[in-house]
Parts: structure tokens; C-alpha cells; sequence
């Protein structure tokens, strides 16, 4: 990009981008301010390499104030630089998105009063909510101490790390077994499922990645060493720092639901991250997955933030 060129350009992002480092700025003062990510995971990674996103930013002489992206499915999210907010620049460039992909849909992290705000100047509804639910004190410690996935786990099961299971079976092994229970597990979910082994070993591939969080329950008990057995489900954790862990994805197998097991494998992961030092922890689910919600209710998650996906398409599914 030339200085002194202004406007909402598509915008190349890859590693070589002169605009790169200026809109990672723009994010960590966002967060600063927000107090939220405006961007999530899945789409800070593609910053910085070839990607499918399609990115935009408005540009004054030539530097990026705000910044769009547009993933192959049609979610969309947007930032603004805190020091550039209220002078229209959000409505500037949701309409360029939403001129050129009609049926976006515009995530609000955290979904702040400015983003309602311009949801409902551009007549966008809610369409989609995602909550964010925590837990810590002493309903944390009720639920991950030193064995207490075992105490309800039972015979029948085995419960290993992606590292030990690794060792007795081999990476290709456990990685397919996982692959096949993620996609059986999220087979509606429209980021989860539908995944390729690629995309798995993509979504592996971070700085934060700790093949001990991957909890796995198997089938076949402590004696099942040498065949690889049948996996029954996964608890893939997540830490965000010293004292802060997340459930960052929970799956169980089409074949062992409603064997009681969604408990011993949600604890297996909470023991993990309480005995690395967190002392709360975040999981994401649907606002409108009933089950889920009040299950982890019963364990003592509660509602921390909510994230709301706002559309020109579909009725008012989500409460903003």
C-alpha cells in the first residue's frame, strides 16, 4: 500500500504485508480497551499467511484504522481502533462487507453496547449466540481435584493423555481415532466438524498447544496396551496463562453417549488444568445447546460474556 491512499481496500495480509504489524496493534489496543478479543482464534491465525479470509481495511494516508474478515463460510468480524471509534469508520467498512457477501454474519465479541449499536443501524438481527461460561473458588476445586474423574469414571475406560496415547499406539493411530469422534461429535457444528486430518494438525499447530491437555477416554479399560481400542471421547484444554485454562473443545462418540460419561471426561480435563495451576476456567457453548448449558451449570460454570453473530438473513434467533 502507497501512502496517501485512503479509503476500504481489500488488503493483503500475508507475512510480507507492510500492514501487518499496524493492524496487530490495532487488535491488542482493541482487547486493551474491550477488555475482549475482536478477533477470534480462528481468525488471527490467518494473519500473516496465504489465506481463503478475504480481508479489508480503511485506510487514512495510507494507514489501516479499522480492519474486516470474511472467512470461506460467511462469518465475518471486524475491529476499529479504539483512537478512531465514533467517527462512523465501523459502518464505513461493515457495509463494504456486507455489500460484496450480502449474508455475512458479523460476530460481536463480547457483544458490546458500540456493536449493537451499529447492528441495529445497518438493520442486522441476532442470529447466532455464543456464550462464554466460567468457573472458579470453590466450585473449581469441587470438580478437579486430584482424581476425580476416576471416582466416577468406573471400570470399563481408560483415561490418557495425546502423549501417552501416542506411545502405545502411534500419531496416526490416536489422531484418526480422535478425527472420527470430532467430526461424529460436531457433525452440525459449522466451525468443529466436517474436519480433515490437515486441518486438525492445523488447529494443533499453535503456541499453545500441549499435547498433555489432550485427555482421551478409551475403551477397554487399563489393560488395553497393545491394540489400539475404541476411543470414546476427548477433552482438548486449553491455557490462556498461569492461572487462567479453558475446555477448549469436548467431544464424545455417537456410540458412548448417555453412558453417564460426559462428567469423568469434562473433570479429567478441569484436574489437568487445576493441577498446572489454573484456578478458573472458560468453555464455550451455544446458547441455545439446553443440555449443555445446564450440565455445566450443575458443575458450576456460570455466564461470563456472550457473543452474538448479527445477520441481514434468518429470524431473531439469539437474545442480544
Amino acid at each position: 500500500m502507497t501512502q496517501g491512499l485512503s479509503g476500504v481496500q481489500r488488503v493483503d495480509l500475508t507475512s510480507e504485508s507492510p500492514l501487518l504489524n499496524a493492524v496487530r496493534g490495532i487488535l491488542d489496543r482493541a482487547h486493551t480497551t474491550d477488555g475482549v478479543e475482536a478477533l477470534s482464534e480462528g481468525f488471527t491465525k490467518e494473519l500473516g499467511r496465504a489465506s481463503d479470509h478475504v480481508h479489508w481495511a480503511l485506510l487514512i494516508d495510507g494507514a489501516p484504522i479499522s480492519l474486516a474478515a470474511c472467512a470461506p463460510d460467511g462469518s465475518a468480524e471486524l475491529v476499529v481502533d479504539p483512537a478512531e471509534r465514533r467517527n462512523g469508520h465501523g459502518t464505513q467498512i461493515a457495509e463494504v462487507v456486507l455489500d460484496e457477501r450480502p449474508t455475512a454474519g458479523l460476530w460481536a465479541h463480547g457483544n458490546l453496547p458500540a456493536a449493537q449499536a451499529l447492528a441495529k443501524k445497518l438493520s442486522l438481527s441476532p442470529t447466532r449466540e455464543l456464550l462464554v461460561m466460567a468457573i472458579e473458588g470453590s466450585a473449581m476445586e469441587a470438580v478437579s481435584g486430584t482424581g476425580a474423574a476416576a471416582e466416577v469414571l468406573g471400570d470399563g475406560f481408560v483415561e490418557l493423555s495425546y502423549t501417552d496415547s501416542v506411545e502405545r499406539w502411534g500419531r496416526e493411530a490416536v489422531e484418526h481415532a480422535w478425527l472420527d469422534v470430532n467430526n461424529d461429535a460436531f457433525s452440525w457444528h459449522p466451525e468443529q466438524g466436517g474436519w480433515t486430518l490437515d486441518a486438525l494438525r492445523d488447529a494443533m499447530d499453535t503456541s499453545w498447544f500441549d499435547p498433555a491437555g489432550v485427555r482421551f477416554l478409551w475403551a477397554g479399560g487399563a489393560d488395553a496396551s497393545s491394540q489400539l481400542p475404541e476411543l470414546a471421547g476427548f477433552h482438548w484444554t486449553k491455557r490462556h496463562s498461569a492461572e487462567m485454562g479453558e475446555v477448549y473443545v469436548v467431544g464424545l462418540s455417537s456410540d458412548f453417549r448417555g453412558r453417564g460419561l460426559g462428567d469423568p471426561l469434562m473433570r479429567a480435563g478441569l484436574e489437568h488444568l487445576a493441577a498446572g495451576g489454573s484456578r478458573r476456567v472458560i468453555l464455550y457453548v451455544e446458547a441455545d445447546n439446553g443440555p449443555a448449558v445446564r450440565r455445566y451449570e450443575s458443575m458450576g460454570f456460570k455466564v461470563a460474556e456472550k457473543h452474538v453473530v448479527y445477520s441481514a438473513r434468518g429470524d431473531e434467533t439469539a437474545d442480544a
